[in-house]
């Protein structure tokens, strides 16, 4: 295969297992988001440290987190897997996985915008201040990261570029393939950001328990959809999955369990590990309540 076709491998002659690991993606826009968002990062990260101390405003762990995060980004847009994705649906879901329930809460939970606030300069971190205090943007702000919100434009993300002829395209065109992925990796910050980080006037950790079932329901069922049906839905991969040793149907049903098993585990973990939040959060205001209960009756 020429080596552009390695490259771009969703377009022209698919790509097959003899080219596998050399088809790593260079493509330019994609590198550079990567490096700045990364060099953002560290920047702002370095900084942050300098004037406040190691591990103060973001903790190490959190700081690993993005690096895990960013990492997992970068290997689902730019390794053999993207390339993959062009002559196996089960690999291009695979990659929408990573993209979707790791990269994106790994990232969220890396607490990113204290970072890249800081890779500014004092000057423009005042401005950013002002512009996050003024009504032209917090009032947006507050309705896309309402939970229904955050919880509708995920779904809808999802649900939309797996109709037939909308997934078709992103096989065969860049710009379509990438409208995607940017569609996928930004709405599932936006519902990681608010899942993950919620808002006590907006239901709290049970709203966000609710959302995680909520998308572990409808995921299953677009799963559940693709592995059980009996025709091939994705007709743009009816040539391409024989050099592979699979045919077109056992390619979507394998697809389907990604999404449907692996996927929705994710959204499982995330809702029980919320659920024991919950309960910690109850105890301790059970405790600081009989605190302060204790402490009245010793001033009588």
């Amino acid at each position: 295969m020429p080596a552009q076709l390695i490259v771009f491998a969703h377009l022209g002659t698919p790509l097959e297992p003899h080219d596998l690991w050399r088809a790593w993606t260079f493509e330019p826009v994609t590198i550079a988001l990567l490096a700045i968002s990364g060099w953002l990062y560290a920047r702002g990260l370095t900084r942050l440290w300098h004037a406040a101390g190691r591990g103060r405003g973001v903790r190490e762990r959190e700081a690993w987190m993005f690096a895990a995060g960013w990492l997992v980004l970068a290997l689902s847009l730019l390794s053999p897997l993207h390339a993959l994705g062009g002559a196996l649906f089960f690999a291009h879901m695979a990659q929408h996985e990573l993209l979707m329930t790791v990269a994106a809460p790994l990232l969220v939970l890396g607490r990113p915008l204290i970072p890249f606030v800081w890779a500014l300069s004092p000057k423009w971190r005042r401005v950013t201040g002002q512009w996050s205090a003024a009504r032209w943007f917090a009032v947006p702000w507050q309705a896309l990261t309402h939970p229904v919100t955050a919880f509708l434009l995920h779904a809808a993300a999802i649900w939309v570029w797996h109709l037939p002829s909308l997934y078709d395209a992103t096989v065969s065109s860049e710009v379509m393939h990438a409208a995607q992925h940017a569609s996928f990796v930004l709405t599932a910050l936006l519902f990681w950001w608010v899942v993950l980080r919620p808002s006590p006037s907006r239901g709290g950790t049970a709203a966000a328990i609710a959302l995680l079932f909520g998308t572990v329901m409808h995921t299953g069922a677009l799963g559940a959809v693709l592995t059980l049906s009996s025709r091939v839905l994705y007709t743009v991969y009816a040539s391409t999955t024989a050099a592979w040793g699979f045919t077109p149907i056992e390619d979507q049903q394998v697809g389907g369990l990604i999404m449907w098993v692996p996927g929705g585990i994710v959204y499982v973990i995330a809702a029980l590990w919320l659920v024991v939040r919950l309960f910690r959060e109850s105890e301790q205001r059970v405790t600081r309540r009989e605190a302060a209960q204790d402490a009245s009756v010793g001033f009588r």
